[in-house]
């Protein structure tokens, strides 16, 4: 019997948390900027309707924006994760089993609902109610069925923002419409090797050989030609998979040109890195350091660095992290002091995560049996009083590496002092 299988993802999503405070956004083109201030990462369609395209630098665009009016968003990731986390309350409401796919994005079971588009749309009014944000729902006996109702829906206004693929007749009047290229887990260069071979839609992908599509591109599409097909092969994860591995990582809004800023950066990495595994649970076993300049300046000096230690005993600890971290950016960090490099970007790479029950107990190395009180603590003081209440000295006041972010907007849902005040 076939499991019906439904995904939902919000509109525009950053967009759409924006114009959730702010009504003068409707109806108007909005953008919003990657890490720095870059590129623009999310737009309106009225922003798309303006020939604005995904992941398009600012200042290409400039005189575009001021023509048209254009408003313009720095990212709020802080923002968004909280108004992510709602709408996945919502959507708690309406299925027991919800696997969260990314932030704007999950898969949902719909197994048991007899009237399921009477369903989904009870639960878009829901979200969209509760919360303010528009969202479109795909509902098919797998993954990548339902990723492509979902796709469906969004391009044609008449299914109202669900479509109900389970029915296999349906499936076969609208697959043949599906470029190939649009479907999920097929890239690009899988896309070229498809167009030569002469297959250009979802339904003659369905329809092709499985060892054909094995040696075309390994167990990968084979898996996409049986999804397609009707037949499960992506599981839907009702228990979260432990996580294997972590990163921090963040551009400099300017150039560290110093080890004592670069390693202001690294503590505020490693520091955001073991409150994560603490959120989590976890401990690391390795730990990565790196950090470079800007590759698209080839007019100033490049220099790459980075170096990888073991945690021995492995942490979560703060204190340990930055220790290691210390160890790996002086060991990485430019013996060459002629030239003077800008670094751009750098991060912190956690890697042999285990649970912290699970953690292998070594037999000569000193336990600090105050460290996990030491380490509640701080977290108690920041989830209390704000992030950054207490931090490492290493970590700095002034902050100068601090991403640019000019146009955010505030941080409505997460800060008594950014709450909208009515007059």
């Amino acid at each position: 019997m076939k499991r019906p299988i439904a995904i939902s993802d919000s509109a525009n999503f950053y967009v759409s948390a924006e114009r959730i405070f702010d009504p003068t956004l409707k109806n108007v083109p909005v953008i919003v900027l990657s890490n720095n201030d870059g590129c623009a990462v999310a737009r309106s369609d009225e922003a798309k309707a303006l020939g604005i395209r995904m992941g398009e630098p600012l200042h290409l665009i400039r005189d575009k924006v001021e023509a048209h009016g254009v408003r313009v968003f720095s990212s709020n990731y802080t923002l968004y994760g909280d108004i992510s986390r709602r709408v996945v309350e919502v959507y708690e409401d309406f299925t027991p089993n919800v696997e969260i796919y990314s932030i704007d994005e999950c898969f949902l079971d719909f197994y048991g609902f007899k009237d399921r588009t009477a369903h989904a749309r009870a639960m878009r009014a829901a979200v969209l109610r509760r919360i303010g944000v528009p969202v479109r729902v795909g509902i098919a006996p797998t993954k990548t069925l339902a990723k492509c109702a979902n796709d469906i829906a969004k391009r044609n206004p008449i299914f109202a923002g669900v479509l109900d693929m389970m029915d296999d007749t349906l499936a076969d009047w609208l697959l043949p419409m599906v470029p190939v290229g649009d479907l999920w887990g097929v890239g690009r260069q899988t896309e070229k090797k498809l167009h030569g071979l002469g297959i250009r839609t979802a339904a003659e992908l369905r329809d092709m050989p499985l060892r054909q599509a094995r040696s075309l591109g390994t167990v990968v599409l084979e898996r996409t030609v049986l999804e397609l097909q009707g037949e499960p092969c992506l599981s839907f994860d009702e228990v979260e998979p432990q996580r294997k591995g972590m990163a921090v990582t963040r551009s400099a809004g300017t150039p560290m040109t110093d080890f004592d800023t670069l390693f202001q950066a690294l503590t505020a990495h490693a520091t955001r890195a073991a409150e994560k595994l603490r959120q989590h649970g976890l401990v690391a076993g390795t730990l990565t350091v790196f950090f470079h300049t800007n590759r698209h300046r080839m007019d100033r000096p490049q220099y790459a660095g980075s170096r990888t230690t073991r945690m021995t005993p492995m942490s979560s600890d703060t204190f340990d992290l930055v220790d290691a971290a210390r160890r790996c950016a002086q060991a990485a960090w430019p013996k060459d002091q002629s030239r003077a490099f800008g670094f751009t970007k750098a991060g912190i790479l956690l890697d042999d995560l285990l649970r912290f029950e699970d953690r292998p107990l070594t037999l000569f190395d000193a336990q600090n049996p105050k460290s996990q009180a030491l380490m509640t603590a701080l977290d108690q003081v920041n989830d209390r009083f704000g992030k950054k209440t207490m931090v490492l000295a290493s970590e700095g006041m002034k902050r100068s590496w601090k991403l640019r972010s000019d146009h955010r907007s505030p941080r409505y849902t997460t800060r008594l002092s950014d709450l909208p005040v009515v007059r």
